[in-house]
């Protein structure tokens, strides 16, 4: 009767319509929030005891595997079958993707720098910027290496003391020429489509780079360019003199340029980076800096450099499957959903939103 008024009954308890229903649970992140305390923690601890770098001699894979292990011991089930779930997140086809680009990255990024690109980069900007304007030009240079090599680390460790010596030689205050370096890399690195975070971002939300880059760069643009503006009116210096010779090879900066066109435009990231790497190789090859042996040498030297983000992905990923099924675990016996009951998560679990898929949309 009821029906044919129209009025909408609530699902019985049993329906598949309330067997899709999930309780939220705190304690599902349990193992998240152990692997945030002890990077963090340990970071501030190590800070206050006046150690340099400080967050970064706690090597953050080893936190992501206590959080790891936190969940293993939290989580209710056999061990075998929590070794599973965690194999499959590990596994996850967008966490060995993420990986894979993190490789080419580094292989791109190390290549470039075997062969000279960062510096002809550099000197190229020098040769070319008025001595009055040297530290708009070293916050435009510092965004450009940034952007091309995913790394605001290198970055600045490239840039860094090539603008020390131009500080010196040109008479421009110091603090003000770091601050241009900061500057330009933050904003570099923001831009960049080969950073370990862009390559995190848009593969775990399902984003297209290309469209990540286009947000950042319309977000950045007005302020990037008030900054240039102050920095050519106010951070000159009057007893500015020539900084020198800097010696410069135009095509080795074509590498960087190929890739951050041709990755804008929408190729596949794969292709752009594996093309990269051929092309900065080959520029370096023909051009004396790199033999075969060290063309493979540096390759393999930038895949290493990407171990870090490299093993945090994968057990982060293994994590998150772990935390996603632990929903239900944390449930008292009999009140999480039928479906939840049934060894589905290979289908049914998003390492990416958290959300359920129910069964057929997974």
């Amino acid at each position: 009767m009821d029906e044919e008024k129209g009025v909408q009954q609530e699902p019985a308890a049993n329906t598949p319509q309330a067997s899709q229903v999930v309780k939220p649970n705190g304690l599902a992140l349990v193992p998240f929030l152990v692997f945030v305390i002890v990077y963090l923690g340990s970071g501030i601890i190590l800070d206050m005891s006046g150690m340099e770098m400080a967050f970064y001699q706690f090597p953050a894979p080893l936190a992501a595997a206590i959080g790891a292990i936190a969940a293993f011991i939290l989580i209710r089930g056999s061990f075998e079958e929590k070794f599973e779930t965690f194999v499959r997140g590990c596994g996850d086809s967008n966490i060995i993707i993420m990986c894979v680009i993190y490789l080419l990255a580094g292989g791109f990024a190390a290549t470039c720098k075997a062969m000279g690109g960062i510096d002809s980069t550099v000197n190229l900007g020098l040769t070319y910027i008025p001595p009055e304007y040297l530290a708009a030009g070293v916050f435009v240079i510092s965004g450009f290496i940034a952007t091309a090599t995913g790394t605001s680390v290198g970055s600045a460790a490239a840039v860094g003391p090539i603008a020390i010596a131009v500080a010196e030689k040109a008479g421009i205050s110091m603090p003000l020429m770091m601050g241009c370096v900061m500057g330009g890399i933050m904003l570099g690195d923001n831009l960049s489509i080969i950073s370990d975070t862009t390559i995190a971002s848009t593969r775990t939300q399902g984003c297209a780079m290309k469209d990540k880059f286009r947000l950042n760069f319309w977000l950045t643009l007005v302020p990037a360019i008030l900054t240039v503006i102050l920095l050519i009116f106010f951070g000159g210096s009057e007893t500015a003199v020539s900084t020198g010779e800097h010696p410069f090879t135009l095509v080795k900066v074509l590498p960087y340029i190929v890739v951050l066109v041709t990755a804008v435009a929408g190729a596949n990231v794969f292709l752009v980076l594996f093309g990269g790497i051929l092309l900065a190789g080959g520029i370096g090859i023909v051009y004396g800096d790199l033999s075969i042996l060290t063309f493979a040498q540096a390759v393999y030297q930038g895949f290493l450099g990407m171990t870090d983000i490299f093993f945090l992905s994968l057990i982060t990923g293994g994590l998150a499957a772990m935390v996603n099924k632990a929903r239900r675990h944390f449930l008292p016996p009999g009140q999480y959903p039928e479906v939840y009951q049934r060894e589905e998560f290979g289908r049914a679990g998003d390492f990416r939103t958290g959300f359920y898929y129910g069964p057929g949309n997974g």
